[in-house]
């Protein structure tokens, strides 16, 4: 229950993290790590539709977003076993989208419901060296690219 506790008091300070106009961007990094070394212990809230339809993403967040998914899916045509590669560029992406983000409400905090796994599959694939554990890894950050396009747009 500690952990739950401690999972969602992290989730609320990346929460205004997001919406703070702060340069202070070294405190982002420390959050989504702490955060990431608790992931697996802790439920995340699935997420829900906005009455029934899709969240809007802003559109320079919606880019970097974009740009992993297009990643994964060209890494995924060329059949590459190159797993530290992607993740570094999954990572520089992740950190472009968190250092800039700006959404706020109901949309920001169903965004983060699906964007807190996401950072912990890629820090995950990260640390893999054996390529049949980080295929499989892989097949799970490309799956979670079909739980975010069922939710947003």
């Amino acid at each position: 229950m500690k952990t739950l506790a401690s999972t969602y008091a992290i989730i609320s300070i990346m929460f205004f993290s997001c919406s703070s106009s702060s340069n202070e961007k070294p405190i982002e990094k420390k959050i989504i790590e702490t955060h990431t070394a608790q992931v697996q212990e802790d439920k995340i809230e699935e997420i829900q539709l906005d009455n029934g339809k899709k969240w809007i993403v802003d559109s320079h967040m919606m880019a970097h977003i974009r740009n992993m998914e297009k990643e994964v899916y060209t890494f995924s045509e060329k059949k590459s076993n190159d797993y530290l590669t992607l993740a570094n560029n999954l990572q520089s992406n992740i950190n472009l989208l968190t250092s800039n983000c700006t959404m706020e409400g109901k949309a920001h905090d169903e965004l983060h419901k699906w964007l807190l796994p996401y950072i912990e599959l890629v820090n995950e694939l990260s640390a893999i060296k054996d390529d049949l554990k980080a295929a499989e890894q892989f097949q799970k950050i490309h799956n979670s690219f079909t739980t975010f396009n069922q939710y947003f747009i």
